[in-house]
């Protein structure tokens, strides 16, 4: 992605997201000209966000049979499918022998509309969710809203003031492919982790066969078994990347004990039925 100019990189994070998206759309206007030269991807990466996805999609990047796109997020199966098909393929490189290529946005796994499109427009892709505790997602979540200055309430607050946030959004979303809503996208702390019945909506589309699911604790305790993992997933050859170090990684103050006890408890249904599908054991359970 083309770098900031020094004055432009202090601006707020939406000010310089906006920019970086005026930046990109130039271009995609002329790489739209020979859109039919440029493929549709082979890969999605569709979250969890907060769950590693950048470090993966950087790590599969590094493969030499893998076409690196113009943007890790091209936000097209949610905010941006009524631009076309050539809208889509122009954030793709020109076809080469034996190349695939992919991109990670991972608001796809919680957006309700994203799997019939993706199952429509994508025959054979494949799809990777990454996904992480589902307490510490949420609160790495929380903290990434609040920094980027669209959260005001406290993480407590937050997933309490959560359920009217969202009454309704997922509706709206189904019914109006042009809507897009900003607490689904932003306030989604404790739903976003509720993989279960986002995997199961996707699960209506595809088979299982062709979802791989992996655990952000996976890939940074035993990133190179891990990559690989993804690697012969993609039918690549595996090719450990050069530098397997994680990406955006942060620290913050920890949760309360007793709210990380609670919301455990809450989740531990939703868990088990993670269990059951991905047939594997994550470790997140209720700690003693």
């Amino acid at each position: 992605m083309p770098e900031l100019p020094a004055a432009l990189a202090q601006r707020s994070l939406p000010a310089r997201r906006a920019l970086r998206r005026a930046i990109l759309g130039s271009g995609t206007a002329l790489r739209r000209l020979d859109a039919g030269n440029r493929p549709l991807p082979s890969f999605l990466i569709i979250g969890a966000a907060k769950a590693g996805t950048t470090s993966l999609h950087e790590h599969l990047c590094e493969h030499p049979r893998v076409a690196v796109p113009r943007a890790k997020e091209v936000h097209y199966f949610d905010f941006s499918y009524r631009r076309g098909s050539s809208w889509y393929r122009a954030h793709f490189p020109r076809a080469r022998p034996g190349e695939i290529s992919g991109e990670s946005t991972p608001y796809y796994l919680f957006h309700p509309a994203v799997p019939e499109r993706v199952a429509r427009d994508l025959a054979g892709v494949k799809l990777i969710a990454l996904l992480r505790d589902p307490i510490d997602r949420a609160f790495s979540h929380h903290n990434h809203e609040a920094s980027s200055g669209y959260e005001s309430l406290s993480f407590e607050e937050a997933i309490a003031a959560e359920p009217e946030r969202l009454r309704g959004e997922e509706e709206k979303l189904l019914r109006d492919p042009g809507y897009r809503s900003f607490s689904h996208q932003h306030h989604s702390y404790l739903a976003r982790s509720r993989y279960a019945e986002q995997l199961e909506r996707w699960l209506r589309c595809f088979d299982r066969e062709d979802l791989l699911i992996l655990a952000a604790e996976d890939l940074f305790a035993r990133p190179a078994e891990t990559v690989e993992a993804a690697q012969r997933f993609l039918g690549l050859e595996p090719d450990a990347p050069a530098d397997l170090s994680p990406r955006n990684i942060r620290s913050y103050s920890p949760i309360a004990p007793q709210l990380r006890q609670r919301l455990q408890e809450e989740m531990e249904p939703h868990n088990q039925r993670l269990r059951e599908i991905a047939g594997r054991d994550f470790s997140w359970g209720l700690q003693t």
